[in-house]
């Protein structure tokens, strides 16, 4: 926090007074997109300023706002004053007079608040000059413009924020833990179905962000700790973990947003360790991650490591894998090292440590755990690069749901219940043209992970005709009949099969 700026203050009611300029100026995400277009929109999106300064020359309320809070430009007063309440706004720290002209101290940027099963909302999301997307060319080299040293930067939304709130299982709760709350993207979401919110981090100025974040959205459960890791909660349990955690394998530790501090992937490992502990019974930790693949380790029997024991439900999806060169660069891009003198010498020195630790290649991917209470807890590490549909969120909830349904039933338990087909489940048939069979029929959904599955003419049978109305066993023997094979044979061969399509959620059980 050295030589850090004062950051604006927090005041109810002035925020309040905020946020209805804002809302009267339609400085909102749909406001904004509105007025720039899709194009100026979208290089907005990639911090690129000239198309929505192009867009942005007429003066009114709106156009002034983009300027002032999302370009961070230097507007005269008495447009800022026809838009806000200039007084307060310059009392309060989030403006700063030259003149007759105003800048604005921190970004400002409309987010529309997106839960499942919720409307819409309107928010903003508070956060460094200049660090509202992520730093995609770099952060910048010394301090910012705003006098604050790099480590202590507090960035705003970014991929990985929506990445993660996409992913989140959502459903009323008590309490949740935003556990690296940053700029308070996470902790905003969850303010929407949860009853309290408690938001941790090292960084107090990310804490400060966080509560100006909730508070010029209109939220006032969102409350903040200080500290490591779950050591800011001592001992409470939450309905919901989400965590975003600064996941980052570097050699140095130099950012607080990014870097781990810890040896290797050992954050991540701790953060999964440790949400056994505070989970309440039934609740869901969900975190996005980067984990070494170490040379002569496979690296599912490493992040099964991670979760053996905990006694937790696990489902851990690998999306990416960049060899050590390739996430170097990312990484001295993001932190602005591309454009300094010292850019070999970090280079080497990141690997440098992944060569004597044996890294050959880093996974990204996201985590997902739950409270089950099972004996036997269901564990799940899978590699899935391809496209899925987005929000996750309701499909992670189903398939864990799925889980519990499959622990429950024995073979003959699953013959005798009913099922569906899920939505947007498709068949095709493979081979040569002019065939009279097809050499593969595999089902394709659609929904979620968007899997495919080979399926046998048993299989295809079976699905066709799962309409909630017929037990499985009763299908089966309908075919085998049909077939002319033998029943008690097919019997004892289809459940492995029917496993393997309600775990994937080509059929859903009929409860």
């Amino acid at each position: 926090m050295t030589n850090s700026p004062v950051l604006p203050a927090l005041d109810a009611g002035r925020s309040a007074e905020f946020r209805e300029a804002l809302l009267k100026a339609s400085f909102t995400a749909d406001g904004l997109l509105d007025l720039l277009g899709p194009t100026a929109y979208a290089a907005l999106a990639r911090s690129e300023a000239v198309p929505a300064l192009r867009a942005t020359r007429g003066g009114s309320p709106l156009e002034t706002l983009v300027r002032l809070f999302l370009l961070q430009r230097a507007v005269p007063r008495a447009a800022a004053a026809a838009a806000l309440p200039v007084d307060a706004l310059l009392a309060d720290g989030w403006l700063t007079a030259d003149g007759d002209e105003l800048r604005a101290t921190v970004d400002v940027r409309p987010y529309a608040d997106e839960v499942a099963g919720l409307p819409s909302a309107d928010a903003w999301v508070v956060s460094d000059l200049g660090c509202a997307v992520g730093g995609a060319g770099g952060i910048g080299s010394g301090r910012t413009a705003a006098g604050v040293e790099r480590r202590d930067l507090v960035l705003g939304v970014g991929g990985a924020s929506t990445t993660l709130a996409n992913l989140t299982v959502r459903r009323p709760v008590r309490e949740v833990l935003d556990l690296g709350s940053g700029s308070g993207v996470q902790a905003l979401h969850a303010a929407r179905h949860a009853q309290r919110v408690t938001a941790t981090d090292l960084n107090p100025r990310a804490l400060h962000f966080t509560r100006l974040t909730a508070a010029l959205s209109g939220f006032d459960q969102v409350e903040t700790a200080e500290g490591s890791l779950y050591e800011p909660v001592g001992d409470r349990r939450f309905d919901l973990i989400v965590s975003n955690p600064p996941f980052v394998i570097s050699p140095a530790g130099r950012f607080t947003y990014r870097d781990g501090g810890m040896a290797g992937d050992e954050l991540c490992r701790s953060v999964v360790r440790g949400a056994a502990a505070h989970l309440a019974p039934g609740g869901y930790c969900q975190l996005l991650a980067n984990w070494q693949h170490v040379r002569g380790e496979d690296w599912h029997d490493r992040l099964a490591g991670w979760v053996a024991g905990t006694g937790l439900d696990a489902w851990v999806v690998q999306r990416e894998v960049q060899d050590v060169a390739q996430y170097a660069e990312l990484w001295l891009r993001d932190g602005g090292d591309h454009r300094g003198e010292e850019y070999t010498a970090r280079y080497e020195e990141w690997l440098d440590g992944f060569e004597a630790a044996g890294v050959e290649g880093i996974g990204f991917g996201w985590i997902t755990l739950r409270a089950s209470g099972a004996a036997e807890p269901v564990v799940r590490i899978e590699e899935w690069p391809h496209p899925v549909e987005q929000p996750l969120g309701p499909h992670i909830e189903e398939w864990f749901a799925r889980q519990d349904f499959l622990r429950a039933h024995d073979d003959a338990g699953l013959l005798a219940a009913r099922y569906l087909l899920a939505d947007e489940v498709v068949q095709e048939q493979i081979g040569d043209p002019g065939s009279e069979d097809p050499e593969h029929v595999v089902l394709r959904h659609n929904r979620g992970m968007r899997r495919a599955t080979k399926v046998d003419t048993v299989g295809a049978g079976f699905v066709g005709v799962c309409d909630g109305t017929l037990a499985a066993g009763e299908i089966v023997d309908a075919i085998a009949q049909l077939l002319g094979e033998d029943r008690a044979a097919l019997r004892e061969r289809v459940p492995e099969s029917l496993r393997l399509l309600t775990e994937q959620g080509f059929v859903e059980p009929v409860r």
